[in-house]
């Protein structure tokens, strides 16, 4: 379980950089919105994330919620943000 707990932190770590802009987005990642309407939160993920099918997933309900009519102006991905950590704390393991 400790295991599990470490691969989690380092995920948060990863997702969570702090990025003024998209400019500031390093080669490689891309800014996606998780959450609610009320509540989004911005985190920024490698962009090899995106070929890996339980992502995939995820952007087959963005597809069907959004289309491409995104609120935030950029992938907006339509999942709690603990489901969101918890995908992504499995794939950076």
């Amino acid at each position: 379980m400790g295991f599990r707990f470490a691969s989690l932190v380092h995920a948060k770590q990863l997702i969570q950089r702090p990025f003024s802009s998209t400019k500031n987005i390093p080669k490689g990642f891309l800014a996606v919105y998780v959450g609610d309407e009320s509540n989004m939160k911005r985190f920024v993920i490698p962009v090899a994330y995106l070929n890996r099918p339980s992502f995939q997933d995820f952007l087959n309900q963005a597809e069907e919620e959004f289309r491409f009519d995104h609120p935030m102006g950029a992938l907006t991905i339509p999942c709690t943000e603990d489901a969101f950590i918890d995908l992504i704390s499995h794939l950076s393991s």
